[in-house]
């Protein structure tokens, strides 16, 4: 995306107290916040992650290193404070929300807790789809009505996370299906698979796609990527890929986390064209398939640390530099102002 809002943030750029291009990455990423926000004043307060959890029925047949429960036992910690999107929300001074759009639990009311629970899970799609049309719907409009709710509250960058055991799984399924990637090539150690429980997993997704060869391409772009979500799920990644296109379709940052939130990009993307144009890819995750995908985007993280945790933790480690850039942008000096001798008008050797 080059854009008028872009070119005007490059000049300025250009004549601040420093060489041309010399703080990098840091310059690019000013001028794309400038675009996204429309603006030569951009901000990044309040900033708000929401974190997406729901329970996936493939997790019972194996996918996964861990257990399905641990997708209600993670909700119950983020409410109590004690996981590492909490340590560094606190630490980053970015509120914390939870959308639990299908987790197989009931939880108390809770203030940073969102109720929108379609199902406790979906279906199994070794044997069925994963979700009906109208449970599709109700976790699509989930997703938009938590986007808009941070943004009716003024939230200038909202971050975007999830949690459920199995979603990685279900990640490379719609990876491969939209890219057109081989399904071996998506396909990787999620939570901590062994070489043989990636094995097993690739073997049941196989199973799983020639389960769904009938008509799979028919229909636009929108309609085919409305079908995958309801074929192999989740209601979390439908929900993402409704709150994305919703923050995108704003005047405010979408930052994107690991594998399956920049999976659920790709799909607001189908359906929303231009979304993508105005996210921002945090990191690029310890899962094979994360780099792939980017790759194929032709997308450059900002941090790439090996991180496999989710939960939104590497949008939360990039939001201060994105605020550095912001900073820096806003609050240099230029030449003129500082009274510096620009590179063209200096006389040293």
């Amino acid at each position: 995306m080059e854009g008028s809002w872009r070119r005007a943030a490059y000049q300025r750029l250009d004549q601040l107290t420093k060489p041309q291009g010399s703080l990098g990455r840091l310059e690019d990423l000013a001028a794309e916040i400038c675009e996204i926000q429309e603006t030569l004043q951009p901000a990044l307060d309040p900033a708000c992650l929401l974190l997406f959890a729901a329970d996936h029925g493939l997790a019972n047949d194996g996918v996964s290193a861990y257990p399905r429960a641990v997708t209600a036992q993670m909700v119950l910690n983020f409410l109590r404070g004690g996981a590492a999107a909490n340590v560094l929300s606190a630490q980053t001074g970015c509120s914390l929300r939870i959308i639990d759009v299908g987790v197989d639990a009931d939880f108390d009311a809770h203030p940073q807790l969102m109720q929108a629970k379609v199902a406790r899970g979906t279906a199994s799609i070794l044997r069925a789809d994963a979700m009906s049309t109208e449970q599709l719907q109700r976790a699509l409009t989930a997703g938009r009505e938590a986007s808009q709710q941070a943004l009716d509250a003024g939230c200038r960058v909202v971050l975007f996370g999830e949690m459920g055991i199995g979603n990685t799984a279900i990640s490379s399924l719609l990876m491969s299906e939209v890219t057109g990637l081989p399904l071996a090539a998506c396909v990787g150690p999620g939570t901590g698979l062994d070489p043989a429980g990636v094995s097993r997993k690739l073997a049941m997704l196989e199973r799983v796609r020639e389960r769904h060869t009938d008509a799979m391409r028919h229909g636009d772009e929108p309609t085919h990527t409305l079908t995958l979500m309801q074929r192999y799920g989740g209601f979390e990644i439908a929900a993402l890929a409704s709150a994305i296109s919703t923050v995108a379709a704003s005047k405010a940052v979408a930052l994107i986390d690991g594998f399956a939130v920049t999976v659920a990009a790709l799909l607001a993307e189908r359906l929303y064209p231009g979304t993508l144009d105005r996210c921002i890819v945090s990191h690029c995750s310890a899962e094979p398939a994360h780099r792939l995908l980017l790759d194929h985007l032709r997308i450059e993280p900002l941090l790439s640390l090996g991180l496999r945790l989710g939960e939104g933790s590497g949008a939360l480690l990039a939001l201060p530099l994105l605020r550095s850039s912001v900073a820096l942008f806003q609050g240099m000096a230029t030449f003129s102002n500082a009274g510096v001798s620009t590179a063209s008008q200096s006389h040293s050797e």
